[in-house]
């Protein structure tokens, strides 16, 4: 990861509270000061929990453990999105589905429900419907894509969640937390982040420090996702020499036997 700059942070934004009339007691140590009744977050803080939380999903990325990323608000649904897609991993910026992760197996079907419908197309068994068939299973397929398209490589749990506003996505943080995932996610200083595992207090609501936040935290990512195809090539190399080394002795063995013995095993 980059190193973290506390001038880039306050660029974005990231330091920006709730007002403090609005603020969770829970949420003090990562206050630093209040201005004109808005409370200001410990840069300094954020930046070391960036640092924590980044080291962590990189192990995760590199063990080959999903990360879903989650945000359904407005302003961080786009943002989340191009994030993900990145580096790959999966995640929800829709309604979250109840039981998303609770009841995974449901959803699961849910999602082989649209590769059904597509093998339908392919196979020509969807025009042999009427036009009405058609149109009721296009709209339910529309809705599957919308809701849950973004999940369909997500063939188990993921190995953490990140979100973007625990008060918002509190049945994710509920879920997770039944199910002993690991939850990194922005926290803002209205917001209790006890449940959180890994908690990065700033501002998340706006796009720039959304931005700003998730940004390093995909480098991280990467960077695991890169240091897993690393690995996986170095234990292949020492395989194919060894292959070579085996084709090579039986070569030997096999030049080295007399000539009959040979004609024998002919």
């Amino acid at each position: 990861m980059a190193n973290i700059e506390i001038k880039e942070l306050i660029d974005s934004g990231v330091h920006f509270g709730h007002l403090t009339r609005k603020w969770n007691p829970n949420m003090a140590p990562y206050v630093y000061t209040e201005r004109k009744g808005i409370h200001i977050i410990d840069l300094y803080k954020t930046a070391a929990k960036i640092e924590e939380a980044g080291s962590a999903l990189g192990k995760i990325a590199a063990s080959g453990r999903k990360i879903l990323f989650v945000a359904t608000k407005k302003q961080a649904k786009d943002i989340v999105a191009d994030k993900a897609k990145s580096v790959n991993m999966p995640f929800i910026t829709e309604r979250w589905p109840g039981g998303m992760l609770t009841n995974f197996v449901t959803i699961r079907k849910a999602v082989k429900k649209m590769a059904y419908i597509d093998r339908m197309k392919k196979d020509g068994s969807f025009e042999a419907l009427s036009k009405r068939e058609k149109l009721q299973i296009n709209r339910q397929r529309a809705k599957l894509e919308k809701n849950l398209g973004s999940i369909v490589d997500m063939t188990r749990l993921p190995g953490a969640i990140l979100i973007v506003d625990i008060k918002r996505e509190h049945i994710a943080v509920a879920e997770a937390q039944k199910l002993n995932i690991p939850i990194f996610a922005m926290v803002d200083t209205n917001s209790d982040p006890r449940p959180i595992d890994y908690v990065i207090p700033s501002n998340d609501d706006a796009s720039k420090s959304i931005d700003k936040v998730l940004s390093y935290l995909a480098e991280s990512i990467s960077e695991g996702l890169a240091d897993r195809k690393k690995s996986k090539e170095q234990d292949a190399a020492p395989a194919a020499p060894a292959k070579a080394k085996e084709k090579v002795a039986a070569e030997t063995v096999e030049a080295a036997k007399p000539a009959e013995a040979k004609k024998e095993e002919k």
